[in-house]
Parts: structure tokens; C-alpha cells; sequence
């Protein structure tokens, strides 16, 4: 029996591959001959780049970046056993959980540490960059990733223009003359789930700004600097923004990856499952085994386990998700392809209890739907 192993980390408790890890010794306990295939998964957000270092042999680099405030940090990327392609995490530079609690406030946060995150990337000569862009502190549609690159933003003064997003509503002028060459010869692929625009009602700044520290007078300024952007980029460089599909991903990031080359945004889950050769695996499965810390309504939309049973159902493959816990919501993933679902919280404990427990609880939930897979077999 082939036994293919593709969940999601379990948040705050065990990552991607831990959690396959502990699938597997719970299901050798009672199938010690099956074959097992472990795919440590992601859906583009916090812990994608662990999932594809350990998806391909890969290495985590340590870098130090400009944090979301402009104070330098430590940041990582992840790059392939091969060395071709490099891992990025948004977050991981320009992070939400870099700024405390009482200094949010968009206007002023930038994205600079993405754009030397990429830089860096490129400096280890990679062919590809695979980046999620989820988690974002900043509302400055890229423009200071975009700097960090090269671009050059200046105002009527012909000086360059500060951080944050307030800055966008200055620039009057944009130059390539220092964009990095290497940009080029490297195809970008960019983790995105939200199709927002870039401006207006379901744009960046209505829809995520509040969340990032924005009051509704801020949204009204960082819309007005969005469009002001878009403006721009179009008139000067020929780049239609404004309309595209998840430009208005992570404060406007995925409109300013646009003005980048060889860039497309893609379903995180998606992204993964091309980098991890996953449908490769799942074609001769006998079952599929994914998961994520909690499973809700909210999973069918662009999660881990729906986007790997999506892979499984094309070749009839049953799918089982074990899963940290549940919302009363979550029957609707039925309809998506999952079979069967397993919670692994075997009593009431507090929050700490539990998530140090989630190994534990893991294993033996695996096991027990082993036994309950093996009373069905001749």
C-alpha cells in the first residue's frame, strides 16, 4: 500500500513535516509494511519556505533586513537542494509581527526588507523565486521592495521619496537607470489567494488596511496614494495595475510585483504543488493523508488540504484529513474532496497544553484511523 503524506503545518505546535512524520509513525504502528511518501505542504503563508527546504533538500539562509519601521532585523530565505531556486516569505522581512501592537500604522511601514530579501536571492544565482506574500505589515504597494531593487520614486523636488505608504501621493517621477540587470533572468512566482484590486471598496487599503492599524481616515489617504500610484506606473512605465486581480495582495505588493519581469501570481497551493512534484506522487497512491491546525469553512478556500485533495480526486484517490481541531463549520470541505476528517485533541486542556501536546495527540489519532482502515481489510 502507498501512503502519500501531505499536510499543512500545525500553527504554533509542529511544522509541515513534523506533523507528516508523526502521521507516519502513527500509521506504521499498525501498517509497518506500507510505503509512505511524506510531502511537508504549505498554502504560500507563514511556514511555506520551511515546507519547501524540506520538500527539497534545501537550506535556510539567515539574512538581515530592513524590518517594516525601517530598524534592521533578522530575516531568511530558503533555496533548493539544487541551488536554483530561492524561497521568500514576506513576512519574514516586512512582517506584521515585526511592528508592536501601539506603532502600526501603514502610512508610514515599508516594504524594503522583501526587496532585499530578493536582492539577496539573486545574489546566490538562483533561476526562480518562489514568494508568498501573505502577512504583510505595509500598505506601500512595493514601492520599497521595488526600491531595495533599484527602482528610483522622486518627487517634484527630484528627491527620492521616504518610506510608507503616505509617500506613494509625492511621486512625480520614476526611473529604471539603477534597476538590478539580474531581475531578468529570473522568473518570479508569486504566492497570491485574494483576487482584491489595488484601490477602491474591495481594495488593498479598505479591505486590509484596518487590520494593519489603519483608521478609516488613514484608508481614505492610503486609497488616494494607491490610485496616485497606479497612476503613475501606468503613464510612465506603460504597467495597467489599477484593474489587475490581487494587485491589492498585502497592501498593493502584488501590483508593484507587476512592474518586475517574468513575474505571475499564482495560487499558493498551487505553487507548491508544482514545486513539491506532488501529483507525480499522488498518481499510483492508494490514499492521501493531508491536514492543518484547524479546519473550518474558510479551508476551501485556497487551503493546504482542499488543494492536495483537488490533486487526489483527479485520480480517484480517497482522501483522509487529521487535523489539529475543528469549527462547527467545517462539513462544507466534504463537498471539495475530503472523505473523512479526524480531529487529534483528545481532551480538554488549555491552549499551551495543547499545542505542546500536538505531537502526541497526533500519533495517536493516526493510529487509530489505521486500526479503523485495517477492520475493513480482508
Amino acid at each position: 500500500m502507498k501512503i502519500v503524506i501531505a499536510p499543512d503545518s500545525f500553527k504554533e505546535s509542529l511544522t509541515a513535516l513534523d506533523v507528516a512524520q508523526s502521521i507516519e509513525s502513527g500509521f506504521r504502528r499498525i501498517f509497518p509494511d506500507a510505503q509512505y511518501i511524506k510531502i511537508p505542504m504549505a498554502d504560500g503563508g507563514e511556514g511555506s519556505v520551511q515546507s519547501l527546504i524540506d520538500a527539497t533538500n534545501g537550506e535556510l539562509l539567515g539574512v538581515e533586513v530592513t524590518a517594516p519601521l525601517g530598524n534592521r532585523v533578522s530575516g531568511f530565505l530558503g533555496i533548493s537542494g539544487d541551488r536554483q531556486t530561492a524561497f521568500i516569505e514576506m513576512a519574514a522581512a516586512s512582517g506584521l509581527h515585526l511592528v508592536p501592537i501601539a506603532q502600526r500604522n501603514p502610512l508610514r511601514t515599508t516594504s524594503l526588507g522583501t526587496g532585499e530579501l530578493i536582492k539577496k536571492a539573486l545574489d546566490l544565482g538562483v533561476k526562480k523565486i518562489l514568494l508568498g506574500i501573505g502577512g504583510s505589515a505595509t500598505n506601500d504597494a512595493g514601492v520599497g521592495m521595488l526600491q531595495a531593487l533599484g527602482f528610483s520614486f522622486k518627487n517634484a523636488k527630484g528627491e527620492e521619496i521616504g518610506f510608507g505608504a503616505e509617500q506613494l501621493q509625492h511621486i512625480s517621477q520614476v526611473s529604471l537607470e539603477n534597476v538590478d540587470s539580474r531581475l531578468n533572468d529570473v522568473e518570479f512566482e508569486v504566492a497570491c489567494d485574494v483576487n482584491n484590486p489595488l484601490c477602491g471598496e474591495y481594495g488593498a487599503s479598505s479591505v486590509f488596511g484596518p487590520q494593519k492599524g489603519a483608521t478609516p481616515a488613514m484608508v481614505k489617504t492610503l486609497d488616494k496614494a494607491l490610485a496616485h500610484f497606479a497612476d503613475v506606473a501606468l503613464a510612465q512605465l506603460g504597467v495597467a495595475i489599477a484593474g489587475r486581480a490581487g494587485a491589492g495582495a498585502a497592501g498593493g505588493m502584488g501590483g508593484g510585483l507587476l512592474l518586475l519581469p517574468n513575474v505571475v501570481l499564482k495560487s499558493g497551493v498551487q505553487i507548491m504543488i508544482e514545486a513539491t512534484c506532488l501529483t507525480e506522487h499522488i498518481k499510483q497512491a492508494d490514499l492521501v493523508i493531508t491536514g492543518e491546525g484547524r479546519m473550518d469553512a474558510q479551508s476551501i478556500a485556497g487551503k493546504t488540504p482542499i488543494g492536495v485533495a483537488k490533486v487526489a480526486k483527479r485520480f480517484n484517490v480517497p482522501v483522509i484529513a487529521i487535523v489539529g481541531s475543528l469549527r462547527e463549520d467545517y462539513g462544507v470541505v466534504y463537498q471539495y474532496g475530503i472523505d473523512a476528517v479526524f480531529p487529534i485533541i483528545r481532551q480538554v486542556s488549555s491552549v499551551e497544553e495543547t499545542l505542546n501536546q500536538g505531537r502526541e495527540n497526533l500519533l495517536s489519532c493516526a493510529e487509530n484511523v489505521a486500526r479503523l482502515m485495517k477492520l475493513k481489510m480482508p
